[in-house]
């Protein structure tokens, strides 16, 4: 039996500001859920506001590990003004740039979920630079240009342990559906031996460690 995540967790993913769908939301707790079992911590690559970060939180959680989450929270190319996903309300207006920190720590606050986050300030190359452990879970979605999409595989697909799981989001075999850096990366990873598709949801693929070869 698949697992999912208690009515209120669920609820409280549905309330936060993000742009997951549900479905894939439910794919991703029980990849994380899975790989809690390894007793690795889980990490996510692309916070924005929190909203997957909740269910990768709460499957931590129950299994007694820990969740990670890293961003710099000054929001991806997509997110800048002038862009399609762009979000006044995320904004400082006191020094103009994106900050979604705040929002991110408040939609943890509804969930009940702050002391089973650590939450990773930073770029993501720079972090998994000095990062040395074992992870039994990467959730690659951070930024979705070649170099941020590259950047994030090739800081923090090595750290995934044999058995456990990288997790992609938005990827789009399809040009006319969405960018293709996320694509080419889950493409890199299958290509490199070390991993194996376990499942497709919609734009998210689960892929386990299986070999050495990144």
């Amino acid at each position: 039996m698949a697992a999912e995540p208690e009515p209120e967790i669920l609820a409280a993913f549905q309330a936060a500001k993000g742009f997951m769908p549900v479905v894939e939301g439910l794919a991703l707790y029980e990849a994380a859920a899975g790989a809690a079992s390894l007793g690795l911590p889980l990490l996510e690559v692309g916070t924005y506001c929190g909203r997957s970060t909740i269910l990768i939180a709460d499957a931590a959680r129950a299994a007694g590990v820990t969740a990670l989450t890293v961003d710099h929270h000054r929001g991806s190319e997509e997110q800048q003004p002038g862009w399609e996903y762009h979000d006044p309300t995320v904004v400082d207006p006191e020094v103009g740039r994106m900050d979604t920190l705040p929002t991110f720590r408040r939609t943890l606050h509804a969930a009940g979920l702050e002391d089973h986050v650590v939450a990773l300030v930073g770029r993501s190359p720079q972090v998994a630079a000095v990062w040395g452990g074992p992870l039994g879970f990467v959730f690659i979605d951070g930024g979705h240009t070649d170099e941020h999409a590259n950047g994030d595989y090739e800081g923090w697909a090595p750290h995934v342990a044999e058995g456990g799981l990288l997790v992609i989001h938005d990827v789009f075999p399809d040009p006319a559906h969405g960018g293709q850096a996320p694509y080419r990366v889950y493409l890199r990873a299958l290509e490199s031996g070390a991993f194996t598709e376990v499942s497709v949801t919609d734009s998210l693929r689960v892929l386990r460690r299986t070999g050495p070869g990144i």
